[in-house]
């Protein structure tokens, strides 16, 4: 007897699911695709990412001072390579594809970010992500000093006491550094901020379906996301799911704290049970 196929989504939750240390980032982003894009050959993705380390190493020769290094690689990527951040089309949904952004050479922070992580890590280069508010950014962790790296900007680099103006850029002078805004982020943090870009594109464009689908590999790599648990109720009552629905979020109330919109979902419950539909405004 043949051996079932293996779905898109069971590929990304295999991967997904895999120790912090054995999780391939650029793999799981690449399966994250595969949905929207079935014929994806993700081997060969992942083989332009070997292409473009070799790139940099060709360059270097035998020098292997990670500052040089670091050099070369934003060289290779932004200047030789031409990646740059959509700043035209930024919600473009195919700014969070990793294989778009691989063909295009066009992507937000947080795919850049990838790429760049990537690409350094197969060439040993000490980079983390770092969750920054609103603009994804990587961390040189140096023997001497630490460096953030904003891919979006061309790989422009700063030193951490030089966050604020970031921030500022963005929020007036209104949001002051935190601490806990340069922590490092983890790969499924990773995963999970590409996808949630994602779910807000598709969102704002009113397609639920695919919204849907971000909630739900986002449930994959966090089960115990409470506020996706919610969305992922909602948006399967716009899609007339009415059953799943009420199931779904039945068992969210059981545990929701106080807040988070219990009474507001308890409303819609009840909705759905007489056999009524989500009010336009119901917010996923």
């Amino acid at each position: 007897m043949a051996t079932p196929a293996i779905s898109a989504r069971q590929m990304f939750a295999q991967e997904a699911r895999q120790p912090e240390r054995d999780l391939d980032l650029a793999r799981a982003a690449l399966l994250a695709a595969k949905e929207q894009y079935p014929g994806i050959a993700v081997e060969q993705y992942l083989a332009r990412l070997d292409q473009l380390a070799e790139e940099v190493k060709d360059r270097l020769a035998d020098e292997t001072a990670p500052l040089v290094v670091l050099e070369e690689l934003t060289r290779c990527l932004f200047e030789r390579n031409g990646f740059r951040g959509n700043k035209e089309a930024y919600y473009d949904p195919r700014n969070s594809f990793l294989n778009d952004v691989l063909d295009r050479r066009l992507g937000i922070p947080i795919t850049l970010g990838i790429v760049m992580l990537e690409v350094g890590w197969r060439l040993r280069l000490p980079l983390e992500g770092v969750n920054f508010p609103h603009h994804f950014l990587v961390r040189f962790h140096g023997d001497a000093l630490d460096l953030l790296i904003d891919p979006f900007e061309s790989g422009r680099a700063r030193y951490e006491d030089q966050a604020q103006e970031l921030l500022d850029r963005v929020y007036g002078g209104k949001v002051r550094l935190k601490e806990s805004f340069l922590r490092k982020a983890t790969k499924r943090d990773v995963l999970a901020r590409m996808l949630n870009n994602l779910k807000g594109v598709y969102l704002n464009a009113g397609d639920d379906a695919r919204a849907l689908a971000m909630v739900e590999r986002m449930l994959i790599l966090r089960p115990e996301g409470a506020d996706e648990h919610r969305t992922r109720g909602v948006l399967l009552a716009r899609l007339g799911r009415r059953d799943e629905a009420i199931d779904h979020l039945r068992r969210w109330a059981l545990t929701a704290p106080p807040g988070q919109g219990l009474d507001r979902v308890r409303r819609l419950i009840s909705r759905l049970e007489r056999g009524g539909a989500p009010d336009d405004g119901e917010e996923a």
